[in-house]
C-alpha cells in the first residue's frame, strides 16, 4: 500500500541531494585553491535503482510486475573533465600568468538545478497521488 510512497520519498531525497551537489558546485565556481590543492573540481551525483524489500519484490514477482523500489544515491564523484585556464598575472595561484580554474560551467549547473528542481516536483506530485489514492482505498471499508 504504501510502495507508492516510499518510491516517491527515495526520489526527493535523490533530488534534494543533488540540488545541494549544484549548490555547491556553483558556490565554488571561482575557487583556484582547495585544501587538497588545486581548484575545485565539479561533483556529480550517481544515482541507481534502489534495492526493493523482499516482500515487495515477492508480490510483485507474484502478479507478474517489475518491482520497483525507487532511487537511491550510488555515489557523487568527481567530474574528470580538464580545469580552465585563465590567463591572470595578478594572480597568487597563477603560473606563468595563467591559473587553473575550476571545471565548473554555471550554465550547465543552472540547466542541472532545473531538471532537479523539476524531477523533485514530480514526486511531489506523485507523493500527493499516491498518498490520495491510499487515503481514498481506506475510506472504501467505512
Amino acid at each position: 500500500m504504501f510502495d507508492g510512497l516510499s518510491t516517491s520519498t527515495s526520489g526527493l531525497v535523490a533530488n534534494r541531494l543533488w540540488l545541494d551537489v549544484i549548490a555547491n558546485n556553483i558556490a565554488n565556481a571561482n575557487t583556484t585553491r582547495t585544501p587538497q590543492g588545486g581548484p575545485y573540481r565539479r561533483e556529480q551525483v550517481v544515482l541507481g535503482t534502489a534495492p526493493s524489500s523482499s516482500f515487495s519484490s515477492a508480490l510483485s514477482a507474484a502478479s507478474g510486475q517489475v518491482p520497483g523500489a525507487g532511487v537511491q544515491v550510488q555515489g557523487i564523484v568527481q567530474d574528470p573533465s580538464p580545469f580552465k585556464l585563465v590567463y591572470d598575472p595578478s594572480n597568487p595561484d597563477a603560473v606563468n600568468g595563467y591559473v587553473q580554474m575550476p571545471n565548473v560551467d554555471v550554465s550547465t549547473e543552472m540547466i542541472d538545478m532545473i531538471t532537479a528542481s523539476r524531477a523533485y516536483e514530480a514526486n511531489v506530485t506523485a507523493f500527493n497521488a499516491s498518498k490520495q489514492v491510499d487515503v481514498q482505498s481506506l475510506q472504501i471499508g467505512k
